[in-house]
C-alpha cells in the first residue's frame, strides 16, 4: 500500500474523525492514486486538477461532491504537507433542506409499528435521548444512570462524550425491555444470537417499513427521530442553548436549523394582517 494512505490513516485516526468518515477519505486516496497511476506524493498540480474535473463531470449532488473534495484537501494538507497543490479548490456551495420533523401522532404510529423489541428500542432511545444511531446502538448496560437519570454517551461525534436526558418514561420503558429481552451484556441492544447490536442500515430498513405500514408518508431515517426530539422541545419551550447540549452539537448555528420548523410557533405567530384594524 502507498506509504502516504497508511499515514493518512493514522491522521484520520488522530483527528478523532468518525469510522465511516475515515473510510471514505481513505477510499477516496486510493481512488486518486490509481487515477494518477504513481504514489500520491508524487502526484502534480494537474494531475489533481484532471481528477477534481473528472469528479465534477459526473454530476454529483453538491454534498457528495463535497466529501470527495474534503478528502483530498485532508491528503494534501494535512498528511502530505502541501497545501499549495490544492489551493484551487473550492467546495461547492451545498442545499441545505429544513429537516423533516414527524408530529406527536406520527412519531407514536411509527414507534407502534415496530415490531421488533430490540429495534423499537432503539428508537424509542433514538427519539426520547436525541440520540444519533452509531450513539444509540453502542450504548452499553452501564451507560444508563437511572439515578442521576441521565445517559452516557461516551463516544459521540468527533468522540465526545456527554450526558443525554433520561426522561422517567423512557427508563421505565428501557426497564421493561430489558425485563423482557434480557440481552447479553456488556451491550445494552445486543442480538443474543451474536452477542453485537444490530447494524445501522438494518435500523434504517426497519424504520422505513414501520413509517409504511404506519401510513407515515414523510421519508424516515434514524436522524428524523433526532431531528423531530430538538423540534418538540423547542416547541414546548425549551431553550436553544439546553437543546443544543443534549444533542452534543458544537455550534449553536446548528441546532438553531430547528428553530425554523417548530409547527408551534409557526402557528402562534401573527400575520401583519391580523394587526390590521377589523372592518366591522
Amino acid at each position: 500500500m502507498d506509504s502516504s494512505i497508511e499515514q493518512m490513516a493514522r491522521d484520520l485516526a488522530l483527528g478523532g474523525y468518525a469510522k465511516g468518515t475515515q473510510e471514505r477519505y481513505l477510499a477516496k486516496a486510493r481512488e486518486l492514486a490509481a487515477f494518477c497511476g504513481k504514489p500520491l506524493a508524487e502526484v502534480t498540480r494537474d494531475e489533481l486538477r484532471s481528477f477534481v474535473e473528472a469528479r465534477v463531470a459526473r454530476g454529483k449532488s453538491p454534498s457528495v461532491l463535497s466529501g470527495d473534495l474534503c478528502a483530498v484537501l485532508f491528503l494534501f494538507r494535512r498528511t502530505l504537507g502541501r497545501p499549495e497543490l490544492v489551493s484551487f479548490i473550492k467546495l461547492p456551495r451545498r442545499h441545505k433542506p429544513l429537516p423533516t420533523v414527524l408530529s406527536l401522532d406520527e412519531v407514536h404510529a411509527l414507534l407502534r409499528a415496530l415490531r421488533e423489541p430490540r429495534i423499537q428500542a432503539i428508537a424509542m432511545v433514538m427519539y426520547g435521548a436525541g440520540l444519533r444511531i452509531s450513539e444509540a446502538i453502542a450504548l452499553k448496560v452501564r451507560d444508563i444512570d437511572g439515578s442521576r437519570g441521565v445517559i452516557h454517551v461516551r463516544h459521540g461525534k468527533g468522540n465526545k462524550a456527554r450526558e443525554a436526558k433520561l426522561a422517567p418514561a423512557l427508563y421505565d420503558w428501557l426497564r421493561k425491555y430489558w425485563s423482557r429481552v434480557r440481552p447479553p451484556q456488556p451491550y445494552l441492544f445486543a442480538s443474543r444470537k451474536s452477542g453485537k447490536p444490530p447494524a445501522a442500515p438494518t435500523i434504517r430498513r426497519a424504520l422505513a417499513l414501520a413509517a409504511k405500514q404506519a401510513w407515515v408518508k414523510k421519508h424516515v431515517t434514524p436522524h428524523v427521530l433526532r431531528h423531530s426530539f430538538a423540534t418538540h422541545l423547542l416547541d414546548e419551550g425549551f431553550e436553544l442553548h439546553v437543546i443544543r447540549e443534549l444533542l452534543g452539537h458544537a455550534h449553536i448555528e446548528t441546532t438553531a436549523r430547528y428553530a425554523h420548523v417548530t409547527q408551534k410557533r409557526i402557528r402562534e405567530t401573527p400575520s401583519p394582517l391580523d394587526l390590521l384594524p377589523q372592518r366591522r
